[in-house]
């Protein structure tokens, strides 16, 4: 088993294959796009199953494959195919903004997805091309359907809740879990991407939002499992469905926190608010031993910090973009 210098266990590696993107979310990234990282430098398929295969002989046993938009790289899903036959990783996922998913869902569940998070801001058209500077919101609802209609379960659909912008869709997003068989995640705007300023006015707290969920009839704590994550888990009466509340800026998880992230240009990032990186694609693209990267394993776990310090003065936004990161 794998542990940091505050004794949490490491088990979870989420890793961003791409940092390309169909979509121009106003708190991501401004409208021209970002400077793309070249080709060359991007990990390929082969790389990212050696860092895999070496991480879950130590430990590791979660993967979640992000971007930017993983479903726009090339072979995505024979390559969830080939992670899928690791036997060590035993819960293989990904998040996806869910325009391609109508195309994708099914041969993602053969080629063994065990689950699929959809970034969703809005429920309203309109509201989508505004945030997204991009049409789609059909498509997106489509490939919900498309995923539920094959089964990838649990479906999350994380809604990023920024007030003035969507708070006014609290009650709309939790009324999907009475008549859908989805899990409805409310994530606290953070701090990340080159898009439009952050500002701390801007977060609706989950405190904020339980007191609004409240309002609809009874909710029901449920207890976590083992791959939960940070989410506080909830049920309306009745409900088919599931809620979530991931707090972030207000209740920060760092101290359960069990995650590394490999970036597509091959960093390992300990923290999503740190630009603390650990280069391993020198030693894969140098004739690295498999115990070379092991090492650098073994020293991002010895350099995790023990919390993110947004919320303190001495917090400052990372330098590389979410879409460059995995989120």
């Amino acid at each position: 088993m794998l542990f940091d210098p505050y004794q949490r266990k490491i088990n979870y590696l989420r890793i961003s294959v791409t940092d390309r993107c169909n979509l121009r979310c106003r708190y991501c990234m401004p409208e021209e796009g970002l400077s793309l990282i070249a080709h060359d430098e991007i990990l390929t398929y082969e790389e990212i199953l050696r860092i895999v295969r070496v991480f879950a002989k130590e430990g590791m046993s979660k993967v979640r494959l992000t971007g930017g938009e993983p479903l726009v790289r090339n072979g995505i899903v024979q390559f969830i195919s080939r992670l899928s036959q690791i036997e060590e990783i035993r819960d293989l996922s990904l998040t996806t903004n869910g325009l391609l998913l109508k195309d994708f869902a099914s041969d993602l569940k053969r080629a063994g997805l065990k689950r699929i998070n959809i970034s969703l801001d809005t429920l309203n058209h309109e509201k989508f091309s505004q945030i997204t500077r991009r049409n789609g919101f059909e498509r997106v609802w489509q490939g919900i359907e498309e995923a539920m209609r094959v089964s990838l379960f649990p479906i999350k659909i994380n809604m990023v809740a920024i007030k003035g912008l969507n708070d006014d869709e609290i009650e709309a997003f939790a009324r999907l879990t009475l008549h859908y068989p989805l899990i409805v995640r409310y994530i606290e705007y953070m701090p990340s991407g080159k898009g439009d300023e952050w500002k701390d006015g801007e977060i609706l707290t989950v405190l904020e939002i339980k007191h609004r969920l409240e309002g609809m009839g009874n909710l029901i704590p449920i207890p976590s499992d083992q791959w939960d994550g940070p989410a506080r888990r909830y049920r309306l009466e009745g409900a088919m469905g599931e809620i979530g509340l991931i707090g972030p800026v207000s209740d920060h998880f760092c101290g359960n926190c069990n995650r590394l992230r490999l970036t597509p240009d091959g960093k390992i990032r300990t923290c999503l608010f740190s630009d603390e990186e650990i280069d391993v694609k020198r030693f894969l693209r140098n004739g690295g031993s498999d115990e070379d990267v092991k090492k650098q394993l073994l020293l991002a776990l010895q350099t995790k910090p023990e919390r993110h310090l947004i919320n303190t003065h001495q917090f400052k936004k990372c330098q590389r973009n979410m879409s460059a990161i995995g989120g």
